[in-house]
């Protein structure tokens, strides 16, 4: 009836993610996972030393735990987003919950070190993956204005976890065992299905919606004046039908878009990134040996990791809000790159610190920028490569991410052990941390002039009439094969006289059935070679 069809070609706009509503159930599930995908690999560590003396190995072989859980959160990420792409979200987080929570259980029962690394390590490390994945993908679904602040506030989760998930297992190891605390530990897993089961497909209900003020809309349009609503319905569902019939097989849908490398943004921000990770987690791991070294306590300098968790809760949020701002959003890379710069700058200036007092103003530094990171990571990413791609993109940067993981900490063990100076690991981390900000201000600069160089400027149409009738009629051709359904008009004739002198007949035309003499749709073309423009000159003269 003039009016596109959607099963014909045109899709439905997608829908807009509704910015709050269910969204916040969405986004505090995400805050759930990502406590949980991030605080639990270090919270594991507070069983390591009764591990030790049961299974009679040394710290390194039990500090393996938590780097598969880490390796395996990092490396699954093209396995995560091909099954999200596959199956979707809600059951892909349903899965990695069960898989999480077997793991920690089954490792309650394990009696040597090598069932521990595919049980605690393997099993759920793979299960938190398959729920942090998809839990940011909802999130980046049901968010758009307020995306930032979202972010924030789900990354606040890491912090806030690890402050309770570690006294919460000391005292479940000094009550239970560690066998007990992992059999616990595993049952609060479980939550994590939880988290999945409100995922809900923002497209659902919006889809049944549109079909029925469709259904709607077709039955009003065929309707004669006078007539029946139930002929009206049964004709509708007919045509249905009968298009449903006519309907073209879909192409299968990508498993993992490979296409995102095409994108130089996200070029640059995986370059940015890799580099990032080299130096971003040296300090604070190394931090509590390192306070050691300079004649702090014991109790003191494990509360120096307290100070940066605590300023890490309100600054994630905090940056989130800013990073939301009207005049700030458009340039969030660069507000990445400035938080970067920040924390690179405070571990080079931390690296001479003697003294408890100079290393708790290095906390409460780094716990700013370590938040302002944590906050803006996936923000930017979701800018560049945009919410339908962002599945793909992620796994693509995790598994990036996985090698420096494996690189950049265990380089800087081996350094200290070597060189016994913790001031050069310092000075290498932040200097690492610094290039990675440098490099992304510099080429996301240099990149964006690049594009708008590139694009030339709208051209402007002759106003005087300077084109020649050949291409008026090459572009009215055009226009014919683009809007087929609505434009029936036929070709124009090279002859401008006889053109003006048919415009009346044209319009008389198109308002009757269609039969007076006018060329069908889809022979078109063929039929303006063999002189049908000629024959209906010849009407339009007649009439």
């Amino acid at each position: 009836m003039g009016r596109a069809d959607p099963e014909e070609g045109q899709l439905p706009a997608p829908v807009k993610p509704p910015d709050g509503g269910w969204g916040w159930i969405v986004l505090f599930g995400c805050f759930v996972i990502t406590g949980f995908s991030y605080a639990f690999p270090k919270a594991v560590s507070v069983y390591f030393k009764e591990l030790m003396k049961d299974f009679h190995v040394g710290y390194s072989d039990t500090a393996w735990i938590s780097s598969i859980m880490l390796a395996m959160l990092y490396g699954t990420g093209p396995v995560c987003s091909i099954m999200v792409n596959q199956f979707g979200c809600r059951p892909v987080m349903l899965i990695g919950g069960l898989l999480a929570s077997s793991g920690m259980i089954l490792a309650s029962f394990t009696t040597n070190i090598i069932e521990l690394y595919l049980t605690a390590g393997v099993l759920t490390g793979l299960g938190m993956a398959l729920n942090f994945q998809p839990s940011l993908i909802m999130l980046g679904t049901y968010f758009d204005k307020r995306r930032p602040l979202a972010n924030g506030l789900a990354a606040a989760g890491s912090p806030v976890f690890l402050s309770s998930l570690s006294p919460l297992g000391q005292v479940l190891l000094e009550k239970f065992g560690w066998r007990g605390g992992f059999l616990i530990m595993g049952g609060l897993l479980l939550n994590c299905c939880t988290c999945g089961a409100v995922m809900r497909p923002l497209d659902m209900g919006m889809k049944r919606k549109m079909e029925k003020t469709q259904d709607k809309y077709e039955a009003k349009e065929m309707l004669p004046i006078g007539g029946k609503s139930e002929e009206g319905i049964s004709t509708t569902d007919g045509t249905k039908k009968a298009k449903k019939a006519k309907k073209k097989p879909k192409k299968g849908k990508k498993l993992l878009d490979f296409s995102i490398f095409s994108n130089r943004g996200f070029i640059i921000y995986t370059i940015s990134k890799f580099i990032l990770v080299l130096g971003l987690f040296v300090p604070p791991i190394l931090l509590v040996n390192y306070a050691k070294d300079t004649g702090v306590p014991d109790t003191e300098a494990a509360f120096l990791l307290s100070i940066i968790g605590f300023i890490d809760i309100f600054a994630r949020p905090a940056c989130g809000m800013v990073a939301g701002l009207k005049w700030v959003r458009p340039h969030v890379a660069y507000l990445f790159s400035f938080a970067m710069l920040f924390n690179g700058l405070t571990d080079i200036c931390s690296a001479r610190a003697s003294n408890y007092t100079g290393l708790v103003i290095f906390c409460v530094f780094f716990g700013i920028s370590y938040g302002m990171v944590g906050a803006l990571q996936f923000e930017v990413l979701m800018a560049i490569v945009g919410s339908q791609k962002f599945s793909s993109a992620i796994g693509l940067v995790l598994l990036i991410e996985a090698f420096a993981v494996l690189i950049g900490p265990p380089s800087a063990g081996r350094l200290v052990d070597a060189l016994k100076n913790y001031e050069v690991i310092f000075y290498l981390a932040g200097s690492e941390v610094v290039l990675s900000a440098v490099f992304l201000a510099v080429a996301t600069y240099c990149c964006l002039n690049q594009e708008k160089k590139k694009t030339p400027p709208p051209e402007k149409p002759p106003s005087g009439g300077g084109g020649s009738d050949t291409e008026e009629a090459e572009s009215d051709v055009q226009e014919g094969e683009e809007h087929s359904s609505d434009n029936h008009q036929p070709a124009r004739s090279t002859d401008n006289a006889v053109v003006a002198a048919s415009e009346e007949a044209n319009h008389v035309e198109d308002e009757q059935s269609g039969e007076g003499g006018r060329c069908p749709e889809g022979d078109r073309e063929a039929l303006a070679q063999a002189g049908c423009n000629a024959d209906q000159t010849v009407e339009r003269d007649s009439f």
